[in-house]
């Protein structure tokens, strides 16, 4: 019996590199990385963001005994586009990284990709997830970790157009070894997932979170006090410990006093389930409530910032437009949206989309890999990482949380933020989406409350 136990997971690499608990450093230097494709000429005003292809690459160049990488997507070596080389660029650095020493081991989900079995020539282990068979979601999760000491993660895919024509964001983080071994562990989880249709129900220990709502990750970042902490979804990738993702979301917008900020590709607060060939739709209220109530009962302004693309589901606008009328007629309420909207180009509908999922307060930061979606934290495998920034203002540095407000208060202003209105062509146009109440049109002068 006691073998059976402890054999259910064999974690790798525990003592690669003598890094624990213990030992691990909690002196930690954060840079906000996005990817802002050129027609969007969008600017910080100051503060100035690393591109996401530098930070990758800068995290290989850190690297000395391993990189880690989890992504659902690997479509880095294109060649029929021209805006691929910094995918192609970064594909051969990848691949360059068993001459120096450097073990590279992806997760990924079930796939036939070339690029992986190119990668696997080159020196690599990969392994995959079948969240088909676990879950009957997907693979969400993007983030890396290299040597145990440093990460990186975001919204971007292992995808030529994350760096190139994709607006993406995420954060590198560098000799934070604390973080990162609790990162690794979620790596180990999904390691030990290969080959495997079902969820054991016995996990060793040392996949377990070092760190969690409860008990946060006590940190420098940039030389600022801190406390973070790593979230996952759904709830059967959350071994003991291990803070789901909703449940990070919920604190950090039950714990903001002034405003929160949220930026994200789709916002859909329903789950859908299929059962012996039936589907069953549901309202999923876990997030959109904890929004309510900030905004009703204690004031919190709500900016929220969502993606107007080809897929966006027509019932978003009726959700919107219910959390528009809570303040109707209240004073001391304010709950804004937007629609990030940017001309899509015929052959690729995800080119120019604004793919970010993330959220900040005024004390807090979440960045994520899933959508606000019911059905992606149900099903979906996802990472969350949460960061809590102390006594900021108190601090004359520019703290990461200043950079990400900053970032959404640029695309928030931007003209491609914009407001919806109700279209009067009942017949449809190019540009609009029809919704159980007619059809919708994105204005910029148009004042939201009035085009209802």
């Amino acid at each position: 019996m006691m073998v059976l136990i402890f054999s259910s997971v064999d974690i790798w690499g525990d003592d690669e590199d003598g890094i624990t608990e213990d030992n691990c450093s909690r002196d930690c230097h954060i840079v906000l990385a996005e990817n802002i494709p050129e027609e969007f000429s969008l600017r910080m005003d100051g503060r100035h963001s690393l591109p996401l292809a530098v930070g990758f690459h800068s995290l290989l160049d850190q690297a000395k005994t391993s990189v880690q990488v989890v992504s659902s997507v690997w479509n880095l070596n294109s060649w029929e586009h021209l805006s691929a080389s910094q995918g192609q660029l970064l594909f051969q650095r990848l691949q360059s990284l068993r001459p120096r020493g450097v073990k590279l081991k992806i997760v990924s989900s079930w796939t036939n990709s070339t690029e992986l079995k190119a990668l696997e020539a080159h020196g690599a282990e990969v392994r995959s997830v079948n969240m088909t068979a676990l879950t009957r979601g997907g693979l969400h999760s993007s983030f890396w970790v290299v040597d145990r000491k440093h990460i990186y993660i975001g919204s971007a895919d292992m995808d030529w157009r994350s760096l190139s024509k994709r607006k993406e964001l995420g954060v590198v983080v560098y000799n934070c070894s604390c973080l990162a071994l609790d990162l690794h562990r979620v790596f180990s989880f999904y390691w030990q997932l290969h080959d495997r249709d079902y969820i054991p129900s016995i996990w060793s220990k040392r996949i377990t979170a070092l760190y969690g709502k409860h008990q946060a990750l006590e940190l420098q970042l940039n030389a600022t006090p801190a406390a973070a902490y790593v979230s996952t979804s759904p709830d059967l990738f959350c071994p003991k410990d291990r803070t789901r993702d909703v449940d990070a979301i919920s604190q950090v917008i039950q714990s903001a006093k002034t405003f929160i900020f949220i930026s994200v590709m789709d916002y859909l607060p329903l789950v859908r389930r299929s059962f012996r060939r039936t589907s069953v739709t549901r309202y999923w209220s876990t997030i959109d409530e904890v929004i309510r109530e900030a905004v009703v009962l204690r004031g919190v302004k709500v900016h929220l910032l969502i993606s107007f693309w080809r897929k966006t589901h027509p019932l978003t606008f009726n959700f919107v437009t219910s959390l528009k009328s809570l303040c109707m007629q209240l004073h001391n309420c304010s709950l804004e949206v937007k629609f990030f909207s940017h001309k899509e180009q015929k052959d690729d509908f995800q080119l120019g989309l604004n793919h970010n999922k993330y959220m900040v307060t005024d004390n807090a930061v979440y960045i994520g890999n899933n959508d606000w979606v019911g059905s992606d934290f149900d099903r979906d495998a996802g990472v969350g990482l949460v960061m809590k920034i102390k006594d900021s203002h108190q601090n004359r540095r520019v703290t990461v949380l200043e950079q990400i407000k900053a970032a959404f208060v640029r695309d928030w202003k931007s003209h491609h933020a914009k407001n919806l209105q109700k279209s009067k062509d009942q017949q449809g146009k190019r540009g609009s989406l029809q919704g159980s109440k007619g059809f919708w049109d994105l204005t910029e002068e148009n004042d939201w409350n009035q085009s209802l």
